[in-house]
């Protein structure tokens, strides 16, 4: 096989498929979680908020955002949420798996949708939404050069940050809590090798981890 395709086949295996179905009835969200192959190396997809937005402004994320009336799904919401922000067409997207949703601190259950994007696509940033989207080597979320970790409660447990200087434009970028655990975990399952720091969560059985987390989350609802 070769590397998408063992891409492809290492994060089927962790797809949250029907459990989906019997969880509470909460209000919703999706994040797409991007990949493309490029010179035979794996990298993520982000975003910069933009600056003007009343909730996490200028914060590096993922695309994504609340499930809508019309929407089929969470991949259905991932997609067009994608598709608004970025300009990302749903149709040239391979939907690889949804993982286990986590429970955010305003209540959202986010379900994180991974797929491969194709390497040609150029971004068409939405400015009411995002000032910038940029792309990253997978990997760089499983060394310890630019990550720190904080003893700052979040819902993964400790929070983790990384410091990412693009180097086609000079941007440095923060990218911490959700978005790294998640950019994180994805890494892990993908690459197949643990990251050189402590992560605080449980990356042997990541949905066993999600599902205890969440569990304890609604239990304090």
């Amino acid at each position: 096989m070769d590397l998408k395709e063992k891409t492809v086949a290492a994060l089927k295996k962790h797809d949250s498929g029907e459990e989906l179905l019997r969880l509470p009835a909460l209000p919703g969200a999706s994040v797409l979680i991007p990949l493309l192959l490029r010179d035979g190396q794996l990298r993520l997809l982000l975003t910069v908020r933009a600056i003007h937005l009343k909730q996490h402004a200028g914060e590096v994320c993922f695309p994504g955002g609340k499930r809508e009336s019309g929407d089929r799904d969470e991949v259905h919401t991932a997609l067009r949420e994608a598709e608004e922000e970025i300009g990302l067409p749903p149709d040239t997207v391979q939907v690889i798996c949804k993982l286990f949703p986590v429970l955010n601190k305003a209540g959202l259950l986010i379900t994180p949708v991974v797929a491969f994007i194709e390497d040609s696509f150029e971004a068409r940033p939405n400015t009411d939404e995002v000032s910038e989207v940029f792309t990253l080597p997978l990997e760089f979320f499983t060394k310890a050069a630019d990550h720190s970790g904080y003893p700052v409660p979040s819902v993964f447990g400790p929070t983790h940050s990384f410091m990412y200087t693009d180097p086609s434009t000079g941007n440095i970028h923060q990218i911490w809590g959700l978005t790294a655990a998640l950019a994180v975990t994805v890494a892990v399952l993908a690459l197949g090798k643990k990251p050189e720091f402590e992560v605080g969560f449980n990356l042997d059985d990541p949905a066993s981890g999600f599902k205890d987390l969440l569990n304890r989350r609604l239990s304090k609802l």
